[in-house]
């Protein structure tokens, strides 16, 4: 019987729970929603600052990426800049003697040159003046009645571009 009363006092245990407990759970349990509360305002800004911080460095990958597109346009505008006197002088040298078959081969190693580096050359002679690509040094009188007002009619010396950017200007001779 001993044994049935033991049995029976383990189970029997009641729990008990008193005012001032429940008191200390609802203070833990503001101060956890608090802690929640700053930990996810905390969660939050490091967000932002994150996201913040990788617009920042994709924005200056993309102005590097700029930045030395840049530099190489223009040391390849340099470059050619300096190449259109020699192309002038094998132009020049070619009106003087069109059959040297030396003259033509600089021109045509020149001007594939050009065409692989991405330099080429204003149109100018049968079109409308352009003041963008144009310099128009001369005007005289139209030589053909067809031919229009502001046609241009010879070519002085030839323009070229790179890209959009225009190297030298055409100098051209226009019609009234």
């Amino acid at each position: 019987m001993e044994e049935n009363k033991e049995n029976i006092k383990k189970e029997v245990e009641i729990e008990t729970v008193s005012v001032n407990d429940a008191e200390k759970n609802e203070i833990k349990n503001d101060k956890n929603t608090k802690i929640i509360a700053d930990l996810n305002a905390k969660i939050a800004e490091l967000n932002d600052k994150y996201l913040r911080v990788a617009a920042e460095l994709e924005n200056t990958r993309r102005r590097a990426s700029l930045d030395v597109e840049s530099v190489s346009r223009n040391r390849a505008m340099g470059v050619a800049e300096k190449i259109l006197p020699v192309m002038d002088a094998v132009n020049a040298a070619l009106k003087h003697n069109p059959d040297d078959e030396g003259i033509k081969s600089m021109q045509h190693a020149l001007e594939s040159a050009f065409d692989q580096i991405g330099i080429v050359k204003i149109k100018s002679v049968g079109e409308q003046l352009n003041p963008q690509y144009h310099n128009a040094i001369q005007i005289v009188d139209k030589p053909t009645p067809e031919t229009k007002t502001n046609t241009i009619v010879e070519e002085l010396q030839i323009g070229y571009m790179f890209g959009d950017t225009v190297l030298r200007t055409a100098m051209v001779i226009v019609s009234k």
